[in-house]
């Protein structure tokens, strides 16, 4: 990467954004950080944090990302005109005529806004549940690498499926197609599901390195962050996502002027290169190996911190929980050599990094009223915009500006705005990064809302109802605003993603246990289902005549649960670097195996990885 230029008024990091200093209560500045390579607690407190290079099995895993995700994003975001509106005239395959394309509509069920809005929620359920599933398999029976390549299979058997259920024949039996559809969203739903369990900290994975010094050419010396390493990779991770959503913009198009089993053909084409990407770098991927009893033995950490701390008084419970020894009975040090519990097959660091996954879990629990926010971008706007003055641009191709403007912000956020913050000092740190995006993601509803109400009143049919507002001869009659007004929203939560959602997939890898970061990963991933099941409770307000509403409601609920938020876990950001370092050092292991096993790198072809001595570095730039 290439170096960024200091701010030699920033020698020493500047306040936070909160105005509050990190400090690190050391006993000795000058001691080592654990598992760096020479890096003092003084040093890490004071010289600037820059990246470091990215593998390029990263690389690998990013393409596979971004096919799946352009397979995903290429049948879903056409899902609401598929489902919603009915066969255009003279259509056989959901193409709009030639002559109608101006203002016409591409569909094919006709089942209308409320049973579409139902299917494409259940979706976003289902494939936000399934990634337990996948976690689960991954940490402790195949490992990532083989989960990965089995449920790409599974995925695209589902994909064939949805072709099929686009077919002519298949829409000219309303039920057989709309059965089809279901059973694909299913299929689609578990592999799409286990894949993303495992592909965020595979990708994470892949980067070995520790933190280290480097003097640059300049003679300024600085720290290589594996933190800021992951930060900047799970952004670049995201763009591939988003390159992946954007290409489905022919989608939209191809809907429109050829009919839906084209447009579902050509992601299913696009995914059939998934399994053969993976099958390419086999012998390089860095994986770490399943243990069977890793859940088991998390369980098994927090009932034994519970016991001691249980109280019939509520209350009193709360309290014995946040001592600072809640987590001692379940340590190894707590007990002599010979009455160690049989039951304690871990190692002191294992119960440092339960602790920190369990405050993990903790923040993203309030990330459903997040993913509310970004629900509505993801079929609601797409109504709200067909109510618009369309001039030849598909309703559902709008929803693309979202991946786009984040394609575009992302090296804009990696390569300036994130590393000016670094040159002043000032750590902007994960949890400050989730509350900007709830706030942003608020100002995007609110615009939602203010543009609904305008569309109301200038459309010709003043029903509330702009999308289905119709001339005689069957055409659109729209109200007289151009449909790219409806941009914002879409630009805004893609900006909350970066905020939020890049920095939730940061934190599920790093302040998860190495060998249980595909459940965390999907614990992070299941409030995506969670929000979905509270939107589908709303099922009854998900209708055009209260958008105006439902969407100012939205923007009042995410500032409000994000500023809890931020006085909830700010103490966790001073605490950041901290949090990080546990499980990074020497390590004894678990009961039956060698420290190798939790410590090594390994590649999925079973080759063991040496990794560098741990002392200090002064490496020249060239």
């Amino acid at each position: 990467m290439a170096s960024e230029k200091v701010d030699e008024k920033a020698l020493k990091r500047a306040p936070s954004l909160d105005d509050e200093k990190l400090s690190h209560e050391y006993d000795d500045p000058n001691g080592i950080v654990e598992g760096s390579e020479g890096v003092t607690h003084h040093e890490l407190a004071t010289l600037r944090l820059v990246p470091d290079s990215m593998p390029y099995t990263s690389w690998l895993v990013v393409f596979v990302e971004f096919a799946e995700r352009w397979s995903y994003y290429g049948t879903a975001n056409i899902y609401n005109n598929y489902i919603r509106a009915p066969l255009p005239r003279f259509s056989t395959t959901g193409a709009v005529a030639a002559q109608d394309r101006a203002t016409g509509v591409a569909g094919a069920l006709g089942r209308g806004q409320q049973t579409s809005f139902s299917l494409r929620t259940f979706n976003s359920f289902f494939v936000y549940v399934t990634p337990i599933l996948g976690g689960i398999i991954a940490d402790t029976l195949w490992g990532r690498y083989k989960t990965i390549m089995v449920f790409s299979l599974v995925c695209l058997a589902g994909h064939i499926i949805l072709v099929g259920s686009a077919t002519p024949s298949s829409l000219a039996n309303n039920g057989l197609a709309l059965g089809l559809l279901a059973l694909s969203i299913l299929v689609i739903g578990v592999g799409a599901g286990c894949i993303k369990a495992n592909v965020s900290p595979m990708i994470a994975e892949q980067y070995t390195g520790k933190l280290r010094k480097k003097t640059l050419s300049s003679g300024e010396t600085v720290i290589i962050s594996p933190d800021v390493t992951i930060q900047s990779l799970y952004l670049w991770f995201y763009a591939a996502i988003n390159f992946g959503s954007s290409g489905a913009i022919s989608a939209s198009f191809m809907a429109r002027d050829h009919g839906y089993w084209v447009a579902y053909l050509v992601p299913t084409l696009i995914f059939v290169l998934v399994p053969g990407v993976l099958l390419i770098g086999r012998k390089y991927y860095v994986v770490t190996p399943p243990r069977g009893s890793i859940l088991l033995e998390t369980f098994r950490v927090i009932g034994m911190s519970l016991a001691p701390a249980w109280s019939i008084n509520p209350v009193q419970t709360i309290r014995n929980m946040r001592k600072d020894d809640f987590w001692d009975p379940a340590k190894p040090s707590s007990y002599a050599a010979d009455k160690l519990p049989a039951k304690i097959t871990w190692d002191e660091e294992f119960v440092g990094e339960v602790m920190r996954t369990v405050n993990a879990c903790g923040v993203f629990l309030f990330f459903p009223f997040f993913w509310l926010c970004y629900s509505q971008i993801d079929g609601n706007l797409g109504t709200t915009a067909a109510g618009m003055t369309l001039n030849g641009t598909p309703n559902d191709l709008i929803v693309n500006l979202n991946p786009i403007s984040i394609i575009i912000l992302i090296p804009i956020f990696d390569k300036i705005i994130y590393p000016f913050l670094r040159r002043r000092g000032i750590d902007f740190t994960p949890i400050k990064r989730i509350y900007a995006g709830f706030l942003v993601a608020g100002l995007a509803m609110l615009y939602a809302s203010v543009l609904q109400s305008f569309i109301n009143k200038r459309s010709p049919c003043h029903d509330g109802e702009p999308s289905a507002c119709m001339n005689p001869d069957e055409t659109q009659n729209p109200a007289d605003i151009n449909v790219w007004v409806v941009s914002g929203p879409y630009i805004l939560v893609g900006i909350a993603e970066i905020f939020a959602s890049i920095t939730s997939l940061e934190y599920a890898f790093t302040k998860a246990p190495k060998r249980m970061k595909g459940v965390v990963m999907s614990f992070a991933q299941l409030q995506t289902a969670i929000a979905s099941a509270i939107n589908f409770a709303l099922t009854a307000v998900n209708t055009e005549p209260k958008f105006v509403w439902l969407y100012g409601s939205f923007a009042v609920v995410a500032w409000i649960v994000g500023t809890i938020f931020f006085f909830v876990f700010r103490s966790l950001d001073r605490r950041e670097h901290e949090l990080n370092a546990i499980g990074k050092g020497k390590r004894k292991g678990f009961a039956g195996e060698s420290a190798e096993a939790t410590t090594a790198v390994i590649t999925a072809a079973g080759e063991r990885r040496e990794e560098a001595p741990a002392v200090a570095t002064n490496e020249k730039s060239s």
